[in-house]
């Protein structure tokens, strides 16, 4: 058993391999794309998005989106 931790760019091939084997090209891309980062200012987005809502008011809003969610799901 080694002990001796491989070098990062080698174990990241290796799971690459490993994913393309049991996932296929497309759905390893598909995979790792999930944990690129993202771009623009999340926090400061978050600011000007959620400004002058309180607390309640954005629990109804995520609920009534659910709510909708639900009843396309159901059509």
């Amino acid at each position: 058993m080694r002990t001796d931790p491989k070098p990062l760019v080698e174990i990241t091939q290796s799971a690459i391999r490993v994913l393309v084997k049991e996932l296929g090209v497309v759905d390893t891309i598909r995979f790792v794309n999930q944990f690129t980062p993202g771009y623009g200012d999340y926090t400061a987005e978050r600011q000007d998005l959620l400004a002058g809502l309180s607390l309640d008011e954005i629990v109804s809003a995520i609920k009534q989106d659910a709510a909708r969610g639900k009843a396309k799901a159901r059509r």
